[in-house]
């Protein structure tokens, strides 16, 4: 994987208040290997095929419309290398052609394996049995988060980052806002924003930073997974006002969280604030599948 060409814009969001509100576009870093992901990936990557094993191998594991799996299949396909996806669902052995993330990622050479929710639990043992299996594979963990990945996450911030007074980034496995934190000023506070109800990320992310500038905002908004209307409706005006998509699962949810704090006053006046766009756009095709099913409002 190779250091993007040109940088990445750092938008302004007019939101008149006394804010200075802006989004930094890391969902156009790469066309497939989108925003965070490119970044959790990098190193990773980078040093496994340093290492020149003979018979190179990428496994990994995610969900049904999992952003990982496809930056993962994509990388793969990019540099030539077979890749393995563990998917969390064996009943979706026969419908992964239904489903647009899993159908990408097959296009890009990924084997597909499903397991039980009961197994994929469990993927310490799965990780082991496949490093016996497989001894030269890389095997990335859920979500790509890792210490080479928190490494990787430094290269989102830059001299266009380092004059903010808050860095906001969506938080699932934490690796991203670990990251921030880990690198970013020492004066500059970092929110991350909790797409996922798990009370253990907190300690988590100290566990990869040793830092303990960072404060987590539940932005679930019924769960993960779940696309309220009202996100619908965020979204899609977000894109028509700023001309910017967002999808519901990670940067959506942030962005809507971002400007009920807004308006509660959270900020203080002058405040220049920064949100990452961490990418996965790949997403919005499957969730207009499942809201279409419903007859529900799709994402535009």
């Amino acid at each position: 994987m190779k250091l993007p060409s040109d940088p990445v814009p750092v938008q302004e969001i007019p939101v008149h208040k006394n804010i200075k509100l802006f989004i930094k576009r890391e969902d156009l870093i790469h066309p497939q290997i989108s925003g965070n992901k490119y970044w959790k990936l990098f190193y990773n990557i980078n040093n496994y095929l340093e290492k020149k094993p003979e018979t190179p191998y990428l496994i990994t594991f995610g969900g049904a419309f999992s952003n990982h799996i496809a930056a993962v299949s994509a990388v793969g396909n990019l540099s030539g290398i077979p890749t393995l996806g563990i998917i969390r669902g064996e009943e979706l052995a026969t419908k992964w052609r239904d489903n647009p993330t899993l159908l990408f990622a097959k296009r890009n050479g990924m084997n597909l394996k499903f397991v039980t929710r009961e197994e994929y639990r469990h993927k310490e043992k799965l990780t082991e049995f496949l490093q016996n299996e497989f001894p030269e594979a890389l095997i990335i963990p859920e979500g790509g988060t890792n210490e080479e990945a928190v490494a990787g996450i430094k290269m989102m911030l830059n001299d266009q980052t380092k004059d903010f007074d808050y860095l906001c980034t969506a938080v699932g496995t934490g690796g991203t806002v670990a990251g921030i934190a880990k690198f970013c000023e020492d004066n500059q506070k970092v929110i991350g924003f909790k797409v996922v109800d798990d009370a253990s990320l907190g300690n988590k992310i100290f566990e990869l930073t040793l830092k303990q500038n960072f404060n987590l905002i539940d932005s679930c908004f019924g769960g993960y997974g779940k696309i309220k209307d009202e996100t619908i409706c965020f979204i899609n005006d977000f894109k028509e006002k700023y001309g910017i998509p967002l999808e519901p699962i990670y940067t959506g949810k942030m962005m809507q969280k971002v400007f009920e704090l807004i308006d509660e006053g959270y900020f203080p006046e002058n405040s220049r604030v920064l949100c990452f766009h961490t990418g996965g756009l790949q997403g919005i095709e499957g969730a207009n599948l499942l809201l279409e099913k419903q007859n529900r409002n799709l994402i535009i």
